[in-house]
């Protein structure tokens, strides 16, 4: 028997499949979405709106993730205008011959470079990139300025669900925030437990992870948040404290952890905190968690204080610099390029063979160039066996269903799918190429199940190609590189404070949730350069031991503050390993 540890790195990456509970509200969303537009726009005689619009929802419930609804607004809404302003265009290239690959190669080139801006950008970059290449393609009565606001209408019904609908447990408003900052003080007891033990560094890993999810939630300046992000803000001594005890090594009294989560059962329930247990104070570390829970009584009784850490926007100038100088920067380059080649490649080929279905080309090779859905051969592998199983799968109901009923429902069906699908790529991939082909069927399109797999195969040698081509002047692994060096100067800006012996509580706080987050993502980056074929991999030789020393001396200047806290100075045993790690990274 094979184990996953035994095979290679991108291999075993392509097998790996997420675990998380069901999402029930996404599942009821999703069903509630597509398939009933589609019988709407079937019932009124007009199919072809019907499946723009659901389209539309299919595309936003993609990006439907866990998390607050002002983020959910956002993380839908923009990609989904970015797909309208797509079908606009595609609309306006239909039927331009092989223009059509010059168009997309330079549209290719700004949704990529766009993409490197952030998640949001990410997914509205290749949205865009999608609805051009159905625009074009997609045999449709609708004009493009119909198309588009149809598009944008099935999107706009998942957003009214994802705000509408009620979270079960935690009431309506402000459900994703109140349980993004109880998910930091379960985190926070979760590491008091594993302190000493071997669970300690990951349960770390995941206290910051649930930091950062929260810092996000609150972002902005909503009033009814105030109570919220001063019970975020009391969180952050505490997370000090349980960190600086993990680094310590040594196991704390198992009422530790109690205090933390009654405070979780507090945010969620908006009850009063209660009793918490009795205090251990037998050394600083000890001392700093007894005092921190002191203090988020307080600020959980009076409803606000606290040191908030939220990160603050800039000006909407200071932004447009921002995004301009993402897209512009190396990896919104070499991103760009490689989107721009694959969507013109794609286009190109697709016009050459003329397929009916000639749009799912290019439209395949955008999905499967983006790099935050896993490394590039995991995606390959993935989306082609995820293809060829939907396919096969769709022509086996296709056959047994009843017309147009039964599709609608298929329709319906594997829109409540989708957010359980997206534990693994392949899944996903079966799951949306079975309600695709749904909808070229409802829209009068003949079947198409052996050009789905045709096409996404074409795509994927394309992608292949174009993700291994060396680029003159780009310096393979350089998303790793600079990932890592932000984290460099966050770890340093932190160090400086905390050795200087600083009195400002809050900016250090603020220091080192940037240390702490900016450490997380070059982790992310490095690990998934690691899972890609060997060619690409070996750039980013040596990027994983930066990481662990980089976590280790986060993690030391953690408990030297609660050292300084405690005496008013830097002890000299946590300067000597500051020291030695720091010499350690400039190795």
């Amino acid at each position: 028997m094979i184990r996953p540890h035994s095979l290679p790195p991108w291999l075993a990456h392509a097998l790996r499949a997420q675990r998380a509970p069901v999402p029930w509200p996404a599942v009821v969303r999703g069903a509630l979405a597509g398939g009933p537009l589609l019988l709407l726009a079937v019932l009124a005689g007009r199919p072809s709106s019907g499946v723009l619009l659901a389209l539309g929802a299919m595309l936003a419930g993609v990006n439907d993730r866990p998390g607050t609804r002002r983020a959910a607004v956002t993380r839908l809404g923009g990609p989904a205008l970015a797909g309208a302003l797509g079908m606009f265009l595609g609309s306006a290239l239909a039927g331009t011959g092989y223009v059509i690959v010059g168009a997309f190669a330079a549209l290719g080139l700004m949704g990529g470079a766009l993409s490197a801006v952030g998640p949001v950008a990410s997914a509205a970059g290749t949205q865009l990139l999608v609805t051009v290449a159905v625009g074009a393609g997609m045999p449709l009565p609708e004009g493009g300025g119909a198309r588009a606001l149809l598009f944008a209408a099935g999107a706009v019904w998942l957003i009214v669900l994802r705000v509408a609908l009620p979270s079960p447990g935690l009431g309506y408003l402000y459900d994703g925030e109140r349980a993004a900052v109880a998910g930091v003080y379960d985190a926070v007891a979760a590491l008091l437990d594993a302190v000493g033990g071997p669970d300690a560094r990951a349960r770390r890993v995941t206290l910051t992870a649930a930091l950062d999810h929260a810092q996000d939630a609150l972002r902005g300046r909503p009033s009814g948040m105030r109570r919220l992000r001063a019970q975020y803000g009391a969180a952050l001594p505490l997370a000090e404290a349980a960190t600086a005890l993990a680094w310590a090594g040594e196991p704390v009294p198992g009422r530790a952890a109690e205090g933390p989560l009654r405070l979780a059962a507090a945010v969620r329930s908006g009850a009063p905190v209660g009793v918490l247990p009795a205090p251990a104070r037998s050394d600083a570390g000890l001392r700093a968690l007894d005092e921190a829970l002191l203090r988020a009584a307080e600020v959980f009784d009076r409803g606000s204080g606290g040191a908030g850490a939220a990160r603050r926007r800039g000006s909407p100038s200071a932004v447009v610099r921002a995004v301009v100088r993402r897209m512009a920067g190396p990896a919104g380059r070499e991103y760009g390029v490689r989107v721009g080649l694959s969507f013109g490649a794609g286009a190109a080929v697709a016009q050459a063979l003329q397929p009916v279905h000639w749009y799912w080309l290019p439209a395949t090779a955008v999905f499967l160039v983006k790099p935050d859905l896993g490394p590039l051969a995991s995606r390959v592998l993935c989306r082609a066996a995820g293809t060829v199983a939907g396919a096969l799968l769709f022509a086996g109901l296709a056959a047994a269903l009843p017309r147009p009923l039964g599709l609608i429902a298929l329709v319906a069906v594997c829109g409540a799918l989708i957010p359980v699908a997206t534990r693994h790529f392949a899944a996903q991939t079966a799951v949306i190429t079975v309600l695709v082909l749904s909808l070229v069927m409802v829209g009068g399109e003949p079947g198409a199940s052996l050009s789905r797999i045709t096409e996404t195969l074409l795509a994927c040698a394309i992608v292949l190609i174009a993700g291994h081509l060396p680029w003159p002047g780009a310096h393979r692994g350089s998303g790793v590189r600079v990932r890592l060096t932000v984290a460099r100067e966050a770890a340093h800006l932190y160090v400086r404070h905390v050795l200087s012996e600083d009195t400002d509580r809050a900016g250090r706080w603020a220091l080192r949730r940037e240390a702490y987050r900016t450490l997380a993502e070059a982790r992310a980056a490095v690990e998934l350069a690691a899972a890609e074929l060997p060619v690409l991999a070996r750039h980013s030789d040596g990027s994983r031991q930066v990481t662990v020393v980089l976590e280790s001396l986060v993690d030391a200047t953690t408990a030297c503050a609660v050292q300084v806290d405690d005496t008013g100075r830097v002890p000299a045993r946590h300067a000597e390993r500051i020291e030695v790690l720091l010499a350690e990274l400039a190795a």
